[in-house]
Formats: structure tokens, sequence, C-alpha cells
């Protein structure tokens, strides 16, 4: 009798969690995922200030399985899944390739949300991916060096305006440390300006700071990003953007012009395409977001051997966190492993011979950095903030980075950060800054670039 096949798409949090919870199962474990390494996200936003290189939050997801017999990744990026045939194909390189399942987890997460305005993605990239993160540490340091050599004052006042959209925990704790990195790090770097005098400008359509947090903790950790010089607008809905800037409306009705060559956009997200895939072939719902409205054991209408889990999963007071895509995880693999166990053939109709209770949620809290040595949390009805609350959170972030190489290189790289303000991980290239990138950030035309050698 062939072993039970189980498919496991993603290689997130949420995906590599399930992958190892059936590590001691009689069953054959595949996971499918666009990306060779397993990426620590809430972390990416130090990577594009330059604490923290790539490697040290993307260890490579064979690394991390290589000890576990029953698992095998595959590289590609899905673009089918057939209910009815049970088989999952992905793609890599124009080649398709055809995966069959017994029972399938689908963790394929979210993207960056434009609100129907995906043109504004060239201009104000989202921050969920490394090559994204890499993107938009290349864009500040490069607007920073296009203003060392700008003689317009116009267009260096724009180079040096870095604008924030989505005052949620990426968009607090990146307009932190590109504050930081502004007036701390890069000072006295320069010689034809000053870094310190860079604006950075946190923007929000709501009418608070971190709001799932509560009003308290959004005002203290607002205080600490003005004290750092943030200057943050609330009520505050971008209407357009393109390479010179962003038009805002504001809550009384008028509009205003910032003038931004760096942007970066971290205001919603949207489900992957594969939550509207299931749902249209199931009969089910997405909801506003494009996430897929699954029954109380996190299986797809009519699919109980099909589980959403993650960002891709409508579950009521179920936040997009890591937590939840963790647990959700834990609990289908420990649904597979049970229904296994009620001796179902690998095909019979219905798969799960043993009744499921619901997922039921824990909230473990949530936790935003704002600065160095200080950061907010909120576990219950407990608030912290400032100095604890940072430590609270270094330690958690410690605990759940995979591997201990990561979790050492990490520590260094944080130690020196925090000891000196010196980054080791600003280093950039010309295809990096170059790409794309509006005209006054082109390198000069060969001729000029001669001359000046």
């Amino acid at each position: 009798m062939t072993a039970h096949r189980v498919v496991v798409i993603g290689s997130g949090f949420g995906g590599l969690t399930a992958v190892k919870e059936l590590k001691r199962a009689p069953v054959e474990v595949t996971m499918i995922a666009r990306t060779q390494h397993h990426l620590f996200q809430p972390l990416l936003y130090q990577v594009a200030t330059g604490i923290l290189s790539e490697g040290e939050i993307a260890p490579s997801t064979r690394r991390i399985l290589r000890d576990q017999r029953n698992a095998r990744v595959v590289l590609g990026d899905v673009v089918e899944i057939d209910l009815a045939r049970r088989v999952v194909v992905s793609e890599l390189l124009g080649q398709r390739h055809q995966t069959g399942y017994d029972s399938l987890i689908v963790a394929a997460g979210a993207g960056q949300s434009y609100f129907g305005n995906d043109h504004f993605a060239q201009f104000a990239p989202g921050m969920k991916t490394l090559d994204d993160a890499l993107d938009i540490r290349a864009r500040i340091v490069g607007a920073f060096e296009a203003a060392e050599r700008c003689d317009d004052a116009i267009l260096r006042e724009r180079l040096l305006t870095f604008t924030v959209v989505g005052a949620g925990p990426t968009g607090v704790e990146l307009a932190g440390q590109i504050a930081e990195l502004a007036t701390r790090t890069l000072k006295g770097e320069y010689r034809r300006i000053d870094s310190t005098q860079a604006r950075v400008i946190l923007l929000d359509a709501a009418d608070a700071v971190l709001p799932p947090m509560g009003i308290g903790l959004g005002r203290k950790a607002q205080a600490r990003l003005e004290k750092l010089g943030v200057e943050i607008e609330l009520g505050a809905t971008v209407v357009d953007v393109d390479h010179d800037g962003l038009t805002v409306a504001h809550a009384d009705g008028t509009t205003s012009r910032i003038g931004s060559v760096c942007k970066v956009w971290s205001a919603g997200v949207s489900a992957s395409p594969l939550a509207a895939q299931l749902a249209e072939q199931a009969g089910a719902e997405v909801d506003r977001a494009g996430r897929l409205k699954v029954l109380p054991d996190l299986t797809v209408l009519g699919h109980p051997n099909v589980f959403v889990i993650g960002d891709m999963a409508a579950v009521p007071g179920v936040p997009g966190m890591a937590q939840g895509a963790i647990q959700g995880a834990r609990y289908a693999a420990k649904a597979i492993r049970a229904d296994l166990k009620g001796h179902c053939p690998p095909l019979q109709e219905p798969f799960h011979c043993v009744e499921r209770t619901p997922f039921r949620y824990f909230d473990k809290g949530s936790m935003a950095t704002v600065s160095r040595f200080s950061a907010v949390a909120k576990v219950g009805r407990l608030e912290l903030a400032g100095f604890i609350a940072w430590l609270a959170w270094l330690l958690l972030h410690l605990v759940y980075l995979v591997g201990f190489k990561s979790k050492l290189t990490t520590v260094i790289s944080w130690a020196g950060t925090f000891a000196t303000m010196n980054r080791g991980q600003l280093t950039i290239t010309d295809r990096q800054v170059f790409a794309n990138r509006p005209a006054e950030i082109q390198p000069p035309p060969p001729d000029l670039a001669a001359d000046a050698a």
C-alpha cells in the first residue's frame, strides 16, 4: 500500500510548520514553494534598513528539512489546484509539473494590496519578499547617494523625503528605522548633504497608529516616532502615486502633494489568487481581502482533505500574523494524523473518519518595535511599552527564528547595531539602485562618467 501523500503549498510559517509536524506520521510530504528559503517576514524591514543580511532571516528549506526523510521540497510557482483530480500544478522556468495528493495544506500567504491601484507598485513597492526588502534598501541608500550629487535644491528635497504608507506594525517599524538610519547611522558620512535633515513621513487613512493594538499603545508609539522626527499624517488616504511623489486626500476634504522619490507601501494585504481559484471550484466564498471562507476545521467546503491556513484563510478572530499560520498548521497536521489513525484508505470519500473539533486560535499577543530600545506589546489585557517591551520583542523573535546559525548571526548583528548604531548590511549594487528607477537616480551617461573618472 502506498504512503498517504500530503502536499503543502508554501514555505512560510504555516507551510514549514505543517511539514515538520508530520515528521513522524506515516505520510510522504511534498512542499511546493516559489522560493527555496523559509522567510522570517517580521524582520524584513531590518534587511531593508541594513541591520540584517538576507541570509540571516531566510535559511534554506532544504537545509531545514534535510533530516526529515519523509519530506521533499519542489521549487515552483503553484498556478492551479484541481480539486476534482486532486492535483497541484506548479511551474518553473516555463515548465509545468503535476503533483498528486491525498491531503492538501494550502499556505500560500498573501501579497500587497493597493486597493485597486496596482500601478502604484512600481513607484511604492510593498515589503513581502526578500526581493522587496533588497529593492527598498537600494531605493533608500540610492536616494541618499543621488542627493549627494544633486545640484537642484527642489529635487534634493524630494530625494531626502522618505514616505511610508500604512501605520500598522510594518509601517511603524520601517519608518522608525529609516529615521534612525538617517539621523544616527549615516550622520557625517556625506559631504554635500546632511542626512539628519531627511524627512520621514508616515501616512495612514485611519485616525490612529497601530489601530489593532489600542489607542493607548498607539499613542505611545506615535509619540516615540515623533521624537525621532517622523512626521505622522493620519486620516490621510493616498489617491495617486508617481515617481515624483504622492497625492493625499485628507479627512477634511482637502488634498495635498508630497514630493518624495523613495516611497514604501505597507497598507493592506491581498490573499493569494489560489484562494479565489479554490472558492470557484468548491462553491465557497472569499472576503474583501480575497481570503477563502473556510469551514470551522479550516477545510474547503466539500473537501475535508484540503486545508487552507494563514493569510489565505478568512477565520473570525484570527489575525493575519505568524501565530495564526503556525497554529493553523499544527491543527491541520494533527487532523491528518488523526484521520490516518482512523484507518481511512487514502481515497475514501469522505476522507476524514474522525469527527474534528473546530479550530480554536489562542491569542499570544502582538508587538512592534518603534526604535532602538523601544517597542510596544499587547498580551491579553497586559500592555507594555518602552524597553521592557523591546526586550520581550527581541526574545520572542529569537525563539521563532529557524536554526542555530540564524539565531547566532542575528544576535551578533543586533549587538553591533544597537551598541554602535553602525549597520553592516547597507551594501547595494548598481543593478539594484538603477534598475527601474526614475531619471533623477539614473547613472550619468558614459561620456560624463568617463570625464568624472
